[in-house]
């Protein structure tokens, strides 16, 4: 059986049309939708999803407010959903909803699956001149851009109130495999042996909250994450924290406040793992959370720091 990453994201919202202008802002494609709900996609074609949170289709939500309420996975193939659905059959929650295989996770959260309806993408981040490549950019010029287009859903980060249940019904129901970890308090999973650091970050606070941290978005390179945060700081959305870099995953993110609930993450250069990756315990401070990181943004004006008034 291979997971292949996030095929789509439903979320129930308190406002549909502040969440249309931040998708568009944030630079997913519109597609039809009708009956009172919302449908955006990446370059690869995941889906975001939202429609009023009172809506009846909905799951039960984790939390109070806009949130996520149905994470859905996608598989290679059609052989594989089948095993799949064998699998879960005897989980207490398993249902077909929609047709579709899916079942609740310890944080509450409704999970589908499908053969993925992703399609590949023939685009192209920019080369850097490293210094022992330097020519790998030659007589070509940096990309700037002046908005983002995300390529793929990358990853969801949830608060889990039992961590270390969550992190044990992935690994064992589903196969996701640990990258690295905060002991007894943060997992970074990704869903098959070979892949990109995570698709899905397990958080555990101090008051053992559940619900919804983030949803990040795969963009071309670190040029397009720094375009499209300059993009939504000049469309008026509130930055939380970024750009930077995370030492875990290597990553260079921009984080952004949503109406759909929590934040929405640009980010690109995560590493890449293989089954000789070895997953390491990290203390949990800032430092490992960020390398380096500008609260509150980027003035997409002045090109500065935000400040608040």
């Amino acid at each position: 059986m291979t997971i292949t990453g996030i095929d789509a994201l439903v979320f129930g919202v308190e406002d549909l049309p502040r969440c249309r202008q931040f998708f568009a802002d944030w630079g997913l494609r519109e597609r039809e939708a009708g009956d009172g709900r919302l449908r955006f996609e990446t370059l690869d074609g995941g889906e975001i999803v939202a429609e009023p949170a009172s809506s009846g289709n909905l799951p039960p939500a984790m939390e109070d407010g806009a949130t996520v309420r149905r994470a859905v996975w996608g598989v290679a193939s059609e052989a594989d959903l089948a095993v799949l659905r064998d699998g879960l059959s005897g989980e207490p929650s398993f249902g077909e909803d929609d047709g579709l295989p899916s079942i609740t996770d310890p944080n509450g959260l409704r999970l589908s699956f499908q053969v993925s309806k992703r399609r590949a993408v023939d685009i192209a981040g920019t080369p850097a001149n490293t210094y022992d490549n330097p020519t790998a950019r030659q007589d070509r010029r940096g990309t700037v851009y002046d908005h983002a287009e995300p390529v793929k859903i990358g990853h969801l980060v949830l608060f889990a109130p039992d961590v270390t249940a969550a992190v044990a019904y992935y690994a064992e129901t589903l196969g996701f495999v640990v990258s690295d970890y905060y002991p007894d308090a943060g997992y970074f999973l990704r869903c098959a042996p070979t892949g990109g650091h995570h698709q899905l970050f397990l958080l555990q606070t101090p008051d053992r909250k559940r619900g919804l941290n983030h949803v990040a978005f795969t963009v071309r390179d670190i040029h397009e994450v720094f375009g499209g945060g300059l993009h939504v700081s000049r469309r008026g959305w509130q930055t939380q924290i970024g750009p930077g870099r995370h030492p875990i995953s290597a990553a260079y993110f921009w984080y952004v406040h949503s109406p759909a609930g929590g934040l929405f993450e640009y980010y690109a250069d995560e590493d890449w793992c293989t089954e000789v990756w070895q997953a390491k315990a990290w203390e949990r401070t800032p430092e490992h959370f960020a390398e380096w990181a500008i609260a509150g943004g980027i003035d997409g004006e002045t090109r500065r720091q935000a400040r608040e008034a």
